[in-house]
């Protein structure tokens, strides 16, 4: 296997148009890691992933991912070393039934595993197993953001990229969406967290990335960081 990080991300410069957005952000996500991404609205966590995965690129900096240059590399290649991607707003196809969704993202992992088959999907999201001819768009808000995880899982990935994946959604349901993550983090995949619940994300992240105006202002454990409720305060609000 190789130990080289899955993502190793150096000095990263972004920015759209004139507008600096990012720093010279060093981001690093190891195998089987949890790293919840933090900071309030607009500070560049998404655009930081965006970075990561081509959508965006860089103006300074490199990306490596599990130990390849990839800086100028198009995402679908990136995706192809075994990074999967939730977006906020969740980017399912409305017009398609649960089942074509899933079944159209299937593919084997990186190294060939198939974990994550249709079967095992199923058993995940026990919600979708009984929707599987209902269209994208019939399904409620937290329906979709299970759809859209059990997609990505679908491709069997080393790293899972969850942007804002509770956003919107009613308490029962979030509470559900965290218990699936908790159980794909149990299954040794990595895992990058965006959510403005500080408790889910420390209580399910090993470390901590806290982004203020583009630029890092804390790198540790999730423990450490609940230990010291003054850096909360001043950069999360919390």
């Amino acid at each position: 296997m190789n130990d080289a990080a899955l993502i190793d991300a150096r000095g990263i410069h972004t920015y759209y148009g004139v507008s600096h957005i990012l720093h010279g952000v060093d981001f690093v996500v190891r195998r089987g890691e949890t790293v919840g991404l933090m900071g309030r609205n607009g500070m560049g966590k998404t655009t930081l992933l965006r970075s990561v995965l081509g959508l965006v690129r860089p103006r300074a900096g490199e990306v490596r991912i599990a130990g390849a240059l990839m800086t100028e590399a198009a995402p679908y290649a990136i995706a192809r070393k075994g990074i999967a991607y939730v977006p906020e707003g969740r980017g399912i196809f409305p017009s398609l039934s649960v089942r074509e969704n899933l079944v159209m993202a299937a593919r084997a992992g990186a190294d060939g595993r198939r974990d994550w088959s249709f079967e095992r999907v199923m058993r995940t999201f026990p919600r979708l197993a009984e929707r599987l001819d209902h269209g994208g768009a019939q399904l409620s808000g937290g329906e979709q953001q299970m759809l859209t995880i059990g997609r990505a899982l679908m491709t069997n990935p080393d790293l899972l990229i969850l942007d804002e994946a509770t956003e919107g959604l009613a308490p029962k349901i979030s509470r559900e969406i965290w218990g699936i993550i908790g159980q794909i983090k149990q299954a040794g995949i990595a895992a990058v967290i965006v959510d403005k619940n500080f408790a889910a994300v420390s209580a399910v992240a090993d470390r901590a990335l806290i982004l203020v105006k583009g630029a890092t202002v804390y790198e540790g454990s999730t423990a450490e960081l609940r230990a010291q409720p003054e850096l909360r305060v001043k950069y999360l609000g919390v």
